[in-house]
């Protein structure tokens, strides 16, 4: 299973300097799962930036894939997984998700860099 965060979503749907070495997992659809979290920081991004039909375009894309929800087991490994690895709220979710449908994380936060089971790709300059 695949987890894009935001920061990776944000980078493929503009076709920025690092979109090819995401590429691969979004359009993996069967084996993509999104967090609902990354739904709001993506759609909150693209809302603010361009236009809430661009917004809702990109979330039919992301809805292609399996969405979890924020559940109470998800919210209490995020916690401990925030505390451990000293991450935001949102990040911990992402994480916390990853952990529980046993997939990789696909992101370019430096936050994850050194986390088992992540694909951090660090932030291209164009």
């Amino acid at each position: 299973m695949n987890v894009i965060d935001s920061s990776a979503w944000l980078e493929y749907v503009a076709n920025g300097p690092g979109a090819a070495y995401f590429a691969k997992a979004v359009e993996d659809v069967p084996k993509l799962v999104v967090p609902s979290v990354v739904v709001y920081e993506v759609f909150k991004r693209i809302l603010q930036q361009r236009s809430e039909t661009e917004a809702l375009q990109v979330i039919a894309v992301m809805r292609q894939g399996h969405i979890v929800d924020l559940d109470m087991a998800i919210a209490m490994r995020a916690a401990t997984l925030s505390i451990q690895h000293r991450l935001p709220m949102a990040d911990a979710v992402i994480l916390a998700t990853t952990l529980a449908c046993e997939g990789t994380l696909w992101t370019q936060d430096a936050d994850f860099e050194n986390i088992p089971g992540v694909r951090y790709h660090p932030r291209e300059t164009p």
